[in-house]
């Protein structure tokens, strides 16, 4: 029999991509979902048209109405991927529903309390042998994975710095939107030189260097579930750092000054703004550049008590970095189709799979990693713009 995949946000920002990934697969039927019917179909209907091999079917289907649950009991799926964000202020109700039925769960959640307390699921997970895993996204899927492919070269990690730099053209989703939002100028607890302490979300402005593709970007601070799940996976690291930020410099100065308005609480919460704010943000599409990167330094000691310093970074041009927080849920259902090994549980997505199983579907969209050791590339292909 086909297994049912239900996509819930299928036609949304990153549903649709991974329905578009998905709908590769054979001996699927892939239920696209969402409160609109009409452009569940519509997404149907454009992925028959470029020969997909997973049989489609739309679905309306409305995560915060009262029937959800038994819903989804009668539609009876294998696995569900949920992307409807944003997950800030979500409960458990649509990985508990998941349970009840029965199917495997997956989500791109990106809010550190609904990532990091996933586990109390666990045994309700365990009992009727599921997969239920949290954060399935860029963070903390990738960045763990590409940690945990590294961490072996060190003795001792020292510090962990990540930063996220999408390009401007990129697609917004509202709903990532109104999760920066849900935190500007809000205190972020971040540990630091082996001491937890508060700063404020996109404030602690800075500009690094993501490579020549890519080139210098500035960044904030933004809350995610890395900054609480690593000081205890990679102990006994000093320092967590996590950044991002916008190309253009006067959109980033302008979310930068909104967090001070925050800070000072003169506005308590941009998020109820969010549709002016993308709108806003939309009239500067066209300018800057489809280009985006990820970076993460490691620091620390090697096997000889040497100071080391790793720098992995990724780059993703023609408009497709929006596809790298699809690509670690994309990745774990297609181990689920193929019915290989996993260990029941609920779960933050933290080393699930290997660098290689992502650099094998990156590839497919021309996204591509580069390593330094000690200011030494060692791997990838710096490519030069113009």
């Amino acid at each position: 029999m086909k297994k049912s995949i239900l996509i819930l946000g299928g036609y949304g920002n990153f549903g649709k991509r991974i329905s578009e990934s998905l709908a590769k697969q054979t001996n699927i039927c892939l239920l696209i979902a969402g409160r609109s019917f009409e452009k569940a179909n519509q997404l149907c209907d454009k992925l028959r048209s470029q020969n997909c091999e997973a049989q489609l079917k739309p679905v309306a289907l409305d995560i915060f109405s009262e029937d959800f649950p038994q819903q989804l009991k009668t539609l009876n799926p294998f696995l569900v991927i949920h992307t409807s964000g944003p997950f800030q202020g979500q409960d458990y109700r649509v990985p508990q529903a998941c349970i009840d039925a029965g199917a495997h769960y997956i989500d791109l959640a990106d809010d550190r309390r609904f990532v990091c307390d996933i586990a109390k699921l666990g045994e309700q997970a365990k009992a009727k042998n599921l997969f239920v895993v949290s954060g399935a996204s860029s963070v903390p899927g990738l960045s763990s994975t590409v940690i945990d492919h590294y961490a072996k070269e060190f003795s001792r990690i020292d510090s962990i710095d990540i930063a996220i730099a999408p390009g401007n053209r990129a697609e917004r989703g509202e709903a990532t939107v109104k999760a920066i939002l849900s935190y500007t100028g809000h205190t972020i607890k971040i540990f630091e030189k082996g001491e937890w302490i508060n700063k404020y979300g996109w404030m602690s402005p800075r500009k690094i260097d993501f490579g020549n593709t890519v080139g210098k970007r500035l960044l904030a601070n933004v809350d995610v579930p890395d900054l609480e799940l690593f000081p205890a996976r990679y102990a006994p690291v000093k320092t967590v750092h996590f950044q991002a930020g916008l190309e253009l410099p006067l959109l980033h100065w302008a979310m930068v000054g909104m967090a001070w308005l925050a800070k000072k609480r003169i506005v308590k919460n941009w998020s109820p703004l969010v549709k002016p704010i993308v709108a806003t943000s939309n009239w500067f599409i066209h300018l800057g550049s489809d280009i985006g990167g990820m970076m993460i330094k490691i620091n620390g000691l090697d096997a000889n008590g040497t100071p080391k310093e790793i720098l992995w970074r990724l780059t993703a041009e023609h408009g497709v970095g929006p596809y790298i927080p699809t690509l670690s849920a994309i990745i774990l259902a297609q181990q689920l189709i193929a019915e290989k090994p996993f260990t029941a549980g609920a779960t933050p997505c933290l080393g699930l799979y290997s660098l290689a199983d992502f650099d094998a579907l990156a590839k497919i969209w021309g996204i591509y990693q580069q390593t330094f050791t000690n200011g030494k590339e060692v791997n990838g292909v710096e490519v030069v713009n113009g």
